[in-house]
This record gives C-alpha cells, sequence and structure tokens, in this order.
C-alpha cells in the first residue's frame, strides 16, 4: 500500500539549494502601465500583475503588437518585487509597469514540478515583511528540495504532485456527489427562470422592511490566533466570500449566520452560512424578516441586489451604517407587489448549475486521467 502523502515526505531525502543555481533569470525591466494595453483583437495571453488571487492573472489581452510591452516567456516561476509570492505561468504572457518581472528557467521545469518548487519557495518568501528582500533578492534565497543519490530528485515531486492532485480532485468529487451538486440538469422552472430574467419586474422595498439590521461584533485581528478553531473570521475582504482565517474565540462575540453580510467600510456583500466572528463592528448583518423565505439560495440572489442598489452611493471616505441604510431601497423581483422569493430561489439554483456544470466536467476528466497515478 502506498504510505499517505505527507509521510512520503518525511522518508525523502532533502537538500538546500540556492535558487540563483537552480534557474536562468531574465529580468524584463519596467513595462507600461495596464491602461496602455491595446485592448483591440483576439484575447490571446493573460495579463499578469501583483495579484493575490487568481495566479496573478488580472485579464486576457491581444497581442501588443507594436506596443512597448514585451511577450514574457511561458513554463517560467514569475516573481515581483513587492509581493512575497511566485506564480507558474505555463503560457506567454504580459505584465505591467513598475512589476519589475523575473522569469526563472530551467530544462527540468514542467507544471507539476514548478508547483512543488514554488511551494518551496513560497514557504520561504511568504512571512517577508512587504516589499523587502523578495523578488529583488530572490536568488539568493535558499530551498529544501528532495533529492536521490544527492542530486534533484525530479521524478518524486512530479509524482507527488499528480497523486496530490488526485487525492484533491477524488476529495472534490465525493464533495459533490454527497451536496447534490453533480446533477447540473435544468428543470423546466429553472429554464423557464432564465428565459424570463429579462422581463422580470421589480420594485424598490425599503431594506428596514425585508430586513432586521444589526451590527457585527467586533474582534481586533491582533487578539485572536489565525487558524486556531473552525468558526469563520469576517472582514471586509472581498476575497474567500469574507472570510480571513477560521479562529477559536468566545462565543459570546459569535454572530449568527444564514444572513447577509456588509463589509461596513468597504461595502462588500456575501451570503455567510454559518456563525461567525467580525473584525468591525462597522460591519452590517442583515436577517431576513420572513424567516421561511431565509434559505441560501434567496440569500445569495438577496445579496447581489443589496449590492447592485447600494454598492454605487457607498465608498471608503463615504461608507454605509446602521443608521444610513435605515432609509436605503432594495430593488427587487416582484410578484403581486411583494418580492417573489420563488423566482429568486429557482433562478439561483438555474444559475448554480451552469456554474458547477464546468466544474464538475473538469472534475472527471481530472479523475479519468489520475487514475492510473492512483492505481499505481
Amino acid at each position: 500500500m502506498t504510505a499517505p502523502l505527507n509521510e512520503r515526505l518525511k522518508s525523502v531525502e532533502w537538500g538546500e539549494f540556492r535558487i540563483g543555481n537552480l534557474f536562468d533569470i531574465a529580468h524584463y525591466g519596467k513595462q507600461r502601465s495596464q491602461e496602455d494595453l491595446q485592448k483591440n483583437g483576439e484575447l490571446k495571453y493573460n495579463f499578469v500583475m501583483q495579484n493575490e488571487s487568481n495566479n496573478g492573472v488580472i485579464e486576457k489581452v491581444p497581442e501588443q503588437i507594436g506596443n512597448y510591452f514585451n511577450l514574457i516567456p511561458g513554463n517560467s516561476i514569475s516573481a515581483f518585487t513587492h509581493l512575497n509570492k511566485v506564480y507558474y505561468q505555463k503560457e506567454p504572457f504580459y505584465s505591467k509597469q513598475g512589476s519589475n518581472v523575473y522569469t526563472l528557467k530551467s530544462n527540468f521545469l514542467n507544471e507539476k514540478v514548478a508547483k512543488f518548487i514554488i511551494s518551496a519557495i513560497n514557504s520561504i518568501i511568504g512571512n517577508l515583511e512587504y516589499g523587502k528582500n523578495t523578488a529583488s533578492r530572490l536568488t539568493e534565497y535558499k530551498i529544501q528540495l528532495p533529492t536521490k543519490n544527492g542530486k534533484i530528485n525530479f521524478d518524486f515531486m512530479e509524482r507527488f504532485i499528480a497523486e496530490l492532485e488526485a487525492e484533491r480532485i477524488a476529495e472534490l468529487e465525493a464533495y459533490l456527489s454527497a451536496s447534490g451538486l453533480k446533477d447540473t440538469t435544468l428543470t423546466v422552472e429553472e429554464q423557464q427562470a432564465l428565459a424570463d430574467f429579462e422581463s422580470q419586474q421589480f420594485e424598490a422595498f425599503n431594506v428596514i422592511d425585508v430586513f432586521n439590521v444589526k451590527n457585527s461584533g467586533n474582534i481586533l485581528s491582533r487578539d485572536i490566533v489565525e487558524d486556531s478553531g473552525e468558526t469563520p473570521y469576517l472582514c471586509a475582504s472581498a476575497e474567500n466570500n469574507a472570510v480571513s482565517s477560521y479562529i477559536s474565540y468566545d462565543e459570546n462575540y459569535l454572530d449568527k449566520g444564514n444572513c447577509v453580510f456588509i463589509g461596513g467600510k468597504t461595502f462588500v456583500v456575501s451570503y455567510q452560512e454559518k456563525d461567525f466572528f467580525s473584525n468591525d463592528s462597522h460591519n452590517l448583518i442583515l436577517y431576513l424578516k420572513d424567516e421561511e423565505k431565509r434559505t441560501k439560495l434567496n440569500q445569495l440572489y438577496l445579496a447581489t441586489c443589496i449590492n447592485k442598489s447600494l454598492g454605487h452611493q457607498y465608498s471608503w471616505g463615504d461608507s454605509i451604517s446602521n443608521k444610513k441604510i435605515q432609509k436605503d431601497k432594495v430593488s427587487l423581483p416582484t410578484k403581486n407587489k411583494q418580492p417573489d422569493f420563488s423566482s429568486m430561489e429557482t433562478f439561483i439554483s438555474a444559475i448554480q448549475k451552469l456554474v458547477i456544470k464546468d466544474v464538475v466536467k473538469y472534475a472527471d476528466e481530472k479523475i479519468a486521467a489520475t487514475k492510473q497515478v492512483v492505481k499505481s
């Protein structure tokens, strides 16, 4: 029987290697800003910036013919001056002015080996102070890599990542099946909800007629221990559904979930299924008054309505508050002059199936492709 992956890591031999000795490094210098990109033409290449999510990719752009942008080779590990993180870029890409992009390349590099190596690099530079001693000095750092007979064991890295991917895809498959998300076939009602959306009637309702509104608790980040528990700790970030970490804390500060949550200073709106802790009492919690209609699907729809109805009128300098929202209105789909919760739920159910369909397809394809890895 194959040993668990974490045990395999413990049993392999390891060696220390200076990054500058592992890669050929090309510095592409300063490039022009995102606003200077030519946007007409086939969207062919990724545009990469100092972005924490989506592998650094901001958007797809056409080939920059006659522009000041240099096409950076793919099959490379890209590093940025002010971001304590590196990424693997499989395809050629463009980047922006001031990024000081370095491309680290070598003949042994492929996607799976790169994933292993960037994990090693990120574990070293991830805790450094923002903007200091990162990409500009990346070559000076040393990382630990698996070895065999005194040489880097690339076969181990490639196989380990393949097995890790197979394990995670199997977990995804199990989750999709257990949660009922494997069924992506639209019902007649869902097809009709999509067809009727453009003609759906909307009316404005006072927020406080639809929701009970309260301020959240207030637990400062300096007072928590990150990853110390299983309860979501929310902030006003658009990333990860506003979840900053999962913590253990005094339950007297716990807020009830199954609600719409608004990050007060940034006006980030999300649906929160579970009970949670909050980082700021400026954050608002909206509980649907009609408890029978307080379903996940309805509230996903309502969160979007709140965002679209109110987002344009609030900013960092003029943030929302409990006092201000008392006078605000939200536009909702209606039937007989009342919020049409039935159409909301059916519509979100249809959208969820359309979105998850590609995930199910991806999982099925990945499982088929990795069966050989699992068997061996």
